[in-house]
């Protein structure tokens, strides 16, 4: 890769991070001048801050920063989305506004390009984040692993590199339910991973609600995995097995040793597990009536309010 006659776009999103902003953009600017030439470009995914007026001023004074208003929060992968729809750039880096991903690990990502690496992962070493946090993630990103059809590449978000050829072949794919790590993932472009120290967040709050965090997991699992649709046969077999089992129980001890069980109190208890299973069944069966009735609809994933230095 020619570093020198190539020019890098940073994507970041920002909700409620107009503290964050001028510190990202200091430590951006410091580490990448002089070094390749370069856009970054802010998604304002309709923050209630001032974020929009700190990127506004910013912006004023330094044209290789752009930006993008939403009209309203669209959520985050939306907002990459509008980012990736904007940029010009040969290689692609997207990162958050938090400070939780190390501006300074962007050079060895780019390093990893030169090397010829397509895509390059930053994936987290460790993580300076409340118990919660830190293990339900750990727990989520080993279960996607284990049953997810598209490469496992570890506890990895969307601090990343890609070049343009990747991004190119990413516009085709016209799905609105976007979950950006797998879909880059199962494009299956050779990678390289660059590991970090993932850093607590310093300034505001995270915009990631308990509610936002399930339906983002629930998007990673659903898109690139059948397995729920296979829990049906499972579940069935185990009920069956379970079933025999009891039956051949209570059969011999009703033939050898003249045990008289009330039957109905295992009715009961087998109607309340099956009731269970159908409503897990029916919830699965649901989610995925739910995404087709998304891409059918058609409706864009964000709407722009308006731009600057684009």
């Amino acid at each position: 890769m020619d570093l020198k006659s190539s020019k890098l776009s940073v994507i970041i999103p920002v909700f409620n991070e107009e503290a964050n902003i001028p510190v990202m953009y200091k430590r951006l600017t410091e580490i990448l001048g002089g070094v390749i030439e370069y856009e970054i470009l802010f998604i304002n995914d309709g923050s209630k801050d001032a974020s929009h007026n700190v990127i506004g001023g910013i912006a004023n004074n330094d044209k290789r920063i752009k930006f993008i208003n939403l009209t309203r929060n669209f959520g985050h992968q939306a907002a990459l989305t509008a980012g990736m729809d904007f940029v010009k750039g040969d290689v692609i880096i997207t990162m958050d506004c938090d400070m939780q991903d190390p501006p300074e690990v962007v050079l060895e990502m780019i390093k990893k390009w030169e090397e010829g690496a397509l895509v390059v992962y930053a994936r987290r070493k460790s993580r300076r984040e409340g118990f919660l946090k830190k293990y339900s993630a750990r727990t989520y990103y080993a279960m996607l692993g284990g049953i997810s059809e598209v490469s496992k590449t570890g506890d990895i978000g969307d601090f990343r590199l890609i070049d343009k050829k990747v991004l190119e072949e990413l516009r085709k794919m016209p799905e609105k339910s976007k979950y950006l790590r797998g879909m880059i993932s199962w494009l299956g472009f050779n990678y390289a991973v660059v590991e970090y120290d993932r850093p607590q967040r310093v300034h505001g709050k995270t915009g990631f609600s308990l509610l936002k965090m399930v339906k983002f997991a629930m998007d990673g699992i659903l898109s690139f995995s059948l397995l729920p649709l296979h829990l049906g046969f499972v579940i069935g077999v185990m009920c069956i097995l379970t079933g025999l089992i009891f039956l051949g129980y209570i059969s011999y001890d009703a033939i050898f040793n003249h045990v008289n069980y009330p039957l109905y109190k295992w009715l009961v208890v087998a109607m309340f597990l099956l009731l269970g299973f159908m409503f897990i069944l029916l919830w699965v069966l649901a989610e995925y009536i739910g995404k087709i009735f998304e891409e059918a609809k058609g409706r864009p994933i964000y709407v722009v309010q308006n731009t600057g230095n684009i």
